[in-house]
């Protein structure tokens, strides 16, 4: 018998046995039931229930709740799982009861309950243009709760000395530093994942899920999310959860027991992904280098799920919406989203958008090509007939942009002619003012680094990134100057934030804590979020750029009640910019006053911008 067998007879004979020793009355409960509960009142009226017991595919399910209809019982190639479907679209508020019957007897029960939805919950408003994002690493950004780090079950132990382990940072931690994230005004959080990866050992990052329905216990479980939501809420900001349906961690739970083979793609020998996503636009590509591009795994202990399969399918759209109910989200960011089933990413989008009009998703699709990235964001009809739904993309192609325009001098394509040029193929986006504009995340190299570790230089593409159309994101520690290259380990370049563990000899989230450059830089981002923040021609005003001269970028933001000037210097010396080139942005307006320095100008004449300096103008 093979060992994967020999497990899975070695737990039907335990839970078997277990079921022996109790009264023939007596119902044992399901190992699992996903989901645990659901909402009556949602605007789609099927429900899958997944079920897993040992045997339970053998039996018979009873169910009766006025309002309640029984569709569809799928068993499947394990004897282990059903997969029960309901039509939910009479059903009232409360519990019932699901019945499984087999030999004359029932041998598993579960009340499973249907609550009442919150008062708004279908639409409920999403991060937007308005807000401005922090990402962190839960697990290196601060540490609430040490007694938390080491649980039993739990198979990677904590170590802080090696970059690549766990380190302890927590649910907790990130609560009691909400004021350092609202402080500087940010109002909404993206989270690497917080589900369970309860892996053997790189687990910290989150992106190697054991359980879908489970926050990790070492971040603080469920109720612990809850609060965060809760209390982050109050403080202003909007909480985005990190989803990742490509793929699962090698040891999530229904590993050693597949409810069918082609639940996860699977190949004689591991074969990893080519990464090539052109593969999937390229009308000449080979079927071969498709294949191998969306359905080889991500990692080796990373298995590729194959959502092809529509049990599985709907299982994860069902988890998407589950969550958003149960921990009052307003945002998902769905990572590596090329790389998953294109047609069921379509659907995906369009189920959770069909049940959240006013949601917002923004998914990962790291090419740096416009039309690449375009094609993966929702709301155009591609030349193949594809709309993925998905609201926003990240902007990749300006991050390259950002990542060297500011450390070139002026050429035909160099400098600042790279901004220009990424921007001015907006043509090709649905809609250009919802893409996530951004200098680094946790994949990346440091921000700092990007820019040459010149502080000038991060102020002034800080400043690109607050100001021009879309929605802004930094990386938790661009505050601190925080510097690594990506190709030295991600360990490496995931630090802790310093101040985030006990014992730790600074506290950068205390301004005394910081360095006079690490204020400069926190200020800096304080300014132009106070500013963004009460300027909705900073939001969706329009965009109008001028190509820049001598690597100077103009460009304005404007609505009907407002025009905002933004000056880029990206030179090492003081220039003089005669402003009667920009007349057609600034036209009808007497002076300026600049939000960053403080200077004011009566008029538009020549004006003197300092060396490697941004200016935000407000135009009067």
């Amino acid at each position: 018998m093979k060992p994967k067998q020999l497990f899975i007879a070695c737990m039907v004979m335990i839970m078997t046995l277990n079921l022996s020793h109790s009264t023939l009355s007596a119902q044992e409960s399901p190992v699992r039931v996903e989901p645990p509960f659901w909402w009556s009142g949602m605007y789609h009226p099927g429900l899958q229930v997944k079920v897993y017991a040992p045997e339970i595919g053998l039996t018979r399910v009873e169910v009766n709740h006025p309002g309640l209809r029984l569709k569809e019982v799928v068993s499947v190639d394990s004897p282990n799982y059903l997969f029960i479907y309901l039509d939910i679209s009479e059903a009232a508020p409360g519990s019932f009861r699901l019945d499984f019957r087999a030999d004359g007897r029932i041998r598993y029960s579960y009340d499973f309950e249907l609550k009442a939805r919150e008062d708004g919950s279908r639409y409920r408003a999403g991060f937007d243009a308005s807000d401005a994002i922090y990402l962190l690493m839960p697990d290196r950004f601060a540490n609430g709760d040490p007694s938390n780090d080491d649980l039993p079950g739990m198979l990677e132990p904590s170590d802080r000395n090696n970059p690549n382990a766990r380190h302890g940072g927590d649910i907790q931690g990130i609560i009691q530093n909400l004021d350092h994230i609202a402080g500087m005004g940010f109002t909404a959080l993206w989270i690497n994942p917080l589900l369970e990866n309860n892996q053997p050992r790189y687990s910290y990052h989150g992106y190697a899920t054991t359980d879908f329905y489970k926050v990790d216990a070492r971040f603080g479980g469920n109720e612990e999310y809850l609060r965060l939501v809760r209390e982050a809420g109050e403080k202003g900001i909007k909480i985005i959860k990190d989803m990742i349906f490509n793929h699962c961690g090698h040891h999530h739970w229904w590993m050693e027991d597949l409810p069918t083979p082609d639940w996860i793609n699977q190949w004689d020998a591991f074969t990893r992904t080519t990464y090539r996503m052109m593969t999937l636009v390229d009308p000449h590509a080979a079927a071969s280098d498709y294949n191998r591009m969306v359905n080889a795994w991500f990692d080796t202990n990373m298995p590729d799920l194959n959502q092809r399969n529509r049990l599985l399918a709907t299982y994860l759209i069902q988890n998407s919406v589950w969550w958003i109910e149960y921990a009052g989200l307003q945002g998902i960011r769905m990572d590596t989203q090329p790389y998953a089933d294109r047609v069921f990413m379509a659907d995906w989008g369009k189920y959770v958008m069909a049940e959240y009009p006013n949601f917002m998703i923004v998914g990962e699709a790291w090419i740096g090509i416009p039309a690449m990235s375009s094609y993966f964001q929702g709301g155009k009809m591609n030349h193949d007939g594809y709309d993925s739904h998905i609201p926003s993309v990240f902007d990749f192609s300006l991050y390259d942009a950002v990542g060297m325009a500011f450390r070139e001098r002026h050429g035909w394509d160099s400098g600042m002619m790279r901004v220009y040029n990424s921007l001015a193929q907006d043509f090709l986006y649905p809609n250009p003012y919802n893409l996530v504009v951004f200098g680094d995340n946790h994949d990346t190299d440091r921000f700092f680094t990007r820019v040459g570790e010149d502080i000038d230089k991060l102020k002034m593409a800080l400043t690109l990134i607050f100001t021009t159309r879309g929605i802004p994101q930094v990386y938790a520690g661009t505050e601190l100057l925080e510097s690594a290259f990506e190709h030295d380990g991600h360990g490496q370049m995931r630090t802790n934030f310093p101040g985030g563990w006990p014992g730790d000899p600074v506290n950068a989230f205390t301004r005394e804590g910081r360095t006079t450059e690490q204020n400069q830089v926190t200020d800096h981002i304080g300014r132009l979020l106070a500013f963004r923040r009460a300027n909705p021609a900073l939001h969706y005003g329009w965009l109008m750029q001028f190509v820049p001269e001598d690597n100077i970028y103009v460009y304005f933001r404007y609505d009907a009640q407002q025009v905002v000037m933004v000056v880029l210097n990206n030179n090492d010396r003081e220039m003089h910019v005669d402003m009667a080139r920009f007349r057609e942005g600034w036209k009808g307006h007497a002076g300026a006053t600049d939000i960053l320095g403080g200077r004011s100008f009566n008029g538009f004449g020549t004006w003197s911008v300092p060396a490697n300096t941004s200016m935000v103008l407000e135009l009067h």
